[in-house]
């Protein structure tokens, strides 16, 4: 029977070729399917296994993380969407490429290296059908309509010719199959893609400023609307997850969601649902398409050996409370205990939720306090096939399958962890040490403004396993640990590389006015 690897990662993928594998290739080698899900600005409070004060209940979330092992120090490598992709689908801290602040919109130009491998194209190589189904959100290459322009969102934008085929996109890094929108919900244009072809032409742009509701104005597909995206996604892969199982061949299947990520708008059957706010109607509703995806691979007896991982590209929003106290007054914090939210390098902007599941390999109702990070699927996935990553690829990449297998490791997975702020601000996490070089969130929240930061100390460190909330910064106390720590980032950023390895090169400028505190 054919084993199964499920990625959720919390909350993309195609290629036209792939190795062929015979029916006995993979029943014999025991080859698992991989699925990786992936929510869209889910934080780690939002999940009600993870936050016993949460003011909902998140029973398909919870049921997974009841089946397998839930891992409480995880984190993304940015702390917002784009970043987070690029390292999920590569193994590589984002700032190491162009992007060194920011994330992508839909006219975005592509953001992967043709000659950058990839988890989908490591995948495909082994044999496996591979999938995106979801939000891509690293750029692309659209053909446009000569030299047309059209002004929006005060933005000038050349016309897309929506009949002709993208570029760049996920079919040439690995990926056989792909469906699903181009950026987030918000950014225009609002079209699916389904194996680098727009499924329809738009004939009108859409605009919608209700706060809550929020999406940019731009073209607008016949067959795209806002509010069926995430059950239309969640349905697509729990087909392809059906269609699968009869399959010959293992399968990778990348599941991005839209979801919980702006415009909030869940549809009328999850009104009122959390008796909170829209926000906790619409985080039911993600959760909701999990146990869809969930339930179509344990409903069938030949997907039952299945691993999964369920995670989120980054912290929850700001946008999820807005102006009113709805959450705060419901006894809820998206971010737990943790401060910050997305766009911040404080443990809201990129600490979130992780299960792994996995019958007869993980433990269940089980958890793990290893720092790992969402960079870690590419190496996971060479380990996990037996394969060994090219010297130029997966350079931030470790493997985290003793972490799922095992109840207690000898020593840490990963030797430091390196993450980014919106504002392109650095933390590095080494141990219980958190050394931010900043003397703000870099992100949204409070400081982050010249005035805020008026006379704070130009580093912060933080204890996190004294001080989790980051409340108390121990800079001036520690010079010898903020040596080390910032040396280890420097060396980190020089080298190319954070696992170990022949020294790589970073793209663009290599000293960024950022780091000016490198000198």
């Amino acid at each position: 029977m054919k084993a199964i690897l499920i990625l959720f990662v919390a909350l993309a993928i195609t290629s036209r070729t792939g190795l062929a594998a015979t029916s006995a290739d993979s029943a014999d080698s025991g080859k698992p399917n991989v699925v990786i899900i992936l929510a869209d600005d889910l934080g780690i409070g939002d999940v009600s296994s993870f936050n016993e004060n949460s003011a909902w209940e998140t029973p398909n979330i919870d049921k997974l993380a009841a089946r397998g092992r839930s891992f409480t120090d995880a984190h993304t490598s940015a702390a917002l969407c784009t970043p987070t992709r690029y390292g999920i689908l590569t193994g590589r801290y984002s700032w190491r490429t162009t992007l060194k602040k920011s994330g992508y919109d839909g006219y975005s130009n592509p953001l992967i290296d043709n000659d950058r491998f990839t988890i989908a194209e490591l995948f495909r190589d082994h044999g496996y059908n591979t999938s995106l189904i979801g939000k891509w959100h690293l750029g692309l290459s659209w053909q446009f309509q000569g030299k047309k322009e059209v002004r929006f969102d005060d933005k000038t934008r050349r016309v897309i010719d929506f009949s002709k085929p993208i570029s760049n996109g996920p079919e040439e890094h690995g990926f056989m199959y792909s469906y699903g929108t181009m950026a987030s919900l918000s950014s225009p244009p609002f079209v699916y893609v389904e194996n680098s072809q727009p499924t329809s032409i738009p004939e009108e742009t859409s605009v919608n400023y209700d706060e809550k509701a929020f999406w940019r104005k731009g073209p607008l597909g016949k067959d795209f609307k806002h509010a069926n995206t995430l059950p239309n996604l969640a349905n697509r892969s729990a087909e392809y997850i059906k269609d699968q199982a009869g399959s010959n061949k293992p399968f990778f299947l990348y599941c991005a969601l839209t979801a919980p990520h702006a415009p909030i708008i869940p549809t009328t059957e999850f009104i009122g649902k959390s008796n909170t706010s829209a926000y906790g109607d619409f985080v039911l509703m993600v959760d909701e398409a999990v146990g869809q995806i969930v339930d179509a691979i344990t409903g069938d007896s030949r997907l039952e050996n299945t691993l999964i991982f369920f995670t989120s590209d980054n912290g929850q929003s700001p946008r999820a409370d807005f102006d009113d106290d709805e959450l705060p007054l419901a006894g809820h914090n998206g971010s737990y205990i943790y401060r910050g939210k997305k766009f911040d390098i404080y443990e809201g902007g990129h600490r979130v939720p992780f299960i792994a599941s996995w019958p007869g390999k993980i433990e269940e109702g089980s958890s793990s306090d290893e720092t790992i990070c969402t960079v870690d699927f590419m190496a996971t996935a060479a380990d996990l096939l037996g394969a060994r990553l090219p010297g130029t690829a997966a350079e931030d990449s470790y493997s985290i399958v003793p972490a799922l297998t095992q109840e207690r490791l000898e020593s840490p997975i990963r030797e430091a962890t390196v993450m980014h702020s919106s504002d392109g601000r650095f933390a590095i996490r080494k141990g219980d040490w958190k050394l931010i070089l900043w003397a703000g969130s870099g992100g949204w929240a409070y400081p982050a403004t010249e005035e805020d930061m008026k006379g704070l100390p130009k580093f912060q460190l933080y204890n996190l396993k004294k001080d989790p909330s980051e409340k108390s910064n121990l800079v001036s106390r520690n010079p010898k640990r903020v040596k080390e720590l910032k040396a280890l980032l420097e060396k980190y950023i020089v080298d190319g590389r954070s696992t170990p390895g022949a020294p790589q090169k970073n793209d663009g400028s290599e000293r960024w006015a950022e780091l000016e505190w490198m000198d």
